[in-house]
């Protein structure tokens, strides 16, 4: 008797306390723009135990990042209807996620944006504060306006407002290269970023293929990376073939600065920035007797390097290490490595479709303060390589502060250094240096320099 009466209660509960998908991305929203929580995490922390269907999962996915990456557009479409201070600080979060619904939506009825807005309004305001009645008014103004944007003879605030970009990374664009490129990049960047998986090399990639196809995601072979592949779609982590380590999520350019070494299998290879562990997994799996050495500074970022290993079935080629890379050498005797990876810590501008906020948090100086950080972590890794012995410096950017000008300057500074050319399986550069822009591949923009110790 008792469980006929609880079960009804308790289900009725759960209903009237689960929240909406906008309701989700709006408290979102609120912690990244008004608080400077990192999206991602917050977001994933907000879909944790929201039992929300995928569909659900996918349309509050899309409006946070969607709002994050228009947040200049979209400011633009409203600065001249906001005609009163926002007082309540869920307002503004609301008006940019409905003016995107509005925008780039179109399959969501306009009413039915301003219905919610309304709901939310009331659910996130304060009693008889009045909020709801405010957002309903500007979006209203705005649906009759419509879309707005700078004379396209003011050339940097256009582009800066059409592709939400800030106008001093827009004019950095421009001066390295030139208006039509930089549109180029620009757009691109605006677009959805691919679902890209690495196929491991220690399994049947064949039989990888085959059931990749029975379960939909119609997997077509990267123009940039031998072993991986482009999905029609995301959720690939959720599956067995994820789990089992068949295959890890990996974008196509990334996965070219393993490829730029030549492993025989017996080397020493230190991962002089390691976390999360892609690239320390792709080592180890060139690896038979040899071992990589991974480092980070923080310990807990060492645990998802060991869980990528295990997943991938490379655990026993992997060791970890918490240092910071500017002191390996004082933890590692000279010349005891036959391969360095420094995949740097650096401004992510080549990440920027992959992770909007980016974007809007770095400076110009920002640059020249990575600089100084990677030009230290090659000073102290160099000592460590032995005669002949290759090092691969790597970056998620396409500043030239942080990619070229890091490459010169620690040339100068260490002449028994020298750039050697590579060939990887589709693509290759005989300067040793290659930078990939986002609108080249469609992929993540990044920057590969091989240099080779004087023997």
């Amino acid at each position: 008797m008792a469980k006929a009466v609880s079960l009804p209660q308790e289900k009725k509960l759960s209903t009237k306390n689960k929240k909406s998908a906008r309701a989700i991305a709006l408290a979102t929203l609120i912690r990244v723009l008004q608080d400077g929580s990192y999206s991602n995490i917050s977001l994933n922390n907000s879909l944790q135990g929201a039992h929300l269907s995928q569909a659900d999962k996918n349309l509050a996915t899309k409006l946070v990042y969607g709002t994050i990456q228009y947040r200049i557009f979209l400011d633009y479409q409203l600065h001249d209807l906001i005609k009163t201070k926002l007082s309540e600080k869920y307002l503004k979060p609301l008006l940019l996620m409905s003016a995107y619904q509005i925008f780039f939506l179109d399959k969501i009825p306009t009413r039915a944006v301003l219905d919610e807005a309304n709901k939310l309004a009331k659910e996130f305001g304060k009693q008889h504060s009045g909020g709801f009645r405010v957002a309903n008014g500007i979006l209203r103004a705005l649906t009759r306006r419509g879309k707005i944007l700078p004379p396209e003879k003011d050339r940097f605030k256009y582009l800066s407002v059409k592709e939400s970009i800030p106008i001093w990374l827009v004019k950095y664009f421009v001066t390295n290269w030139g208006f039509k490129r930089t549109a180029s990049i620009l757009q691109s960047i605006n677009e959805p970023a691919k679902n890209s998986v690495r196929l491991s090399s220690l399994t049947n990639q064949r039989q990888t293929l085959v059931a990749l196809t029975k379960l939909g995601y119609e997997p077509q072979a990267s123009q940039l990376a031998a072993n991986n592949y482009v999905l029609a779609h995301g959720g690939i982590v959720e599956t067995t073939l994820f789990k089992n380590g068949q295959l890890t999520v990996q974008d196509e350019a990334a996965s070219l600065v393993v490829d730029a070494f030549d492993f025989n299998g017996d080397e020493e290879v230190l991962d002089a920035c390691s976390a999360p562990g892609g690239k320390t997994v792709q080592i180890a799996e060139h690896l038979t007797t040899g071992q990589v050495t991974a480092l980070d500074i923080h310990e807990k970022k060492l645990r998802l390097v060991r869980q990528n290993a295990t997943r991938m079935h490379v655990a026993d080629q992997v060791k970890t290490k918490a240092i910071d890379a500017r002191k390996a050498d004082e933890y590692f005797s000279g010349q005891q490595f036959a391969r360095i990876l420094v995949d740097a810590p650096c401004s992510g501008l080549g990440l920027l479709r992959r992770k909007p906020e980016i974007r809007y948090t770095k400076k110009k100086q920002d640059l020249l303060n990575l600089q100084k950080i990677q030009l230290s972590i090659l000073d102290h890794v160099s000592h460590l390589l032995e005669e002949n012995g290759e090092l691969v410096y790597s970056t998620c950017t396409i500043s030239l502060e942080e990619d070229e000008d890091v490459v010169k300057q620690f040339l100068a500074s260490h002449p028994n250094f020298e750039l050697v050319p590579f060939e990887l399986s589709k693509i290759g550069t005989k300067t040793g240096m290659l930078k990939i822009l986002p609108d080249s591949y469609g992929s993540d923009g990044f920057f590969i320099a091989k240099f080779k110790l004087r023997g």
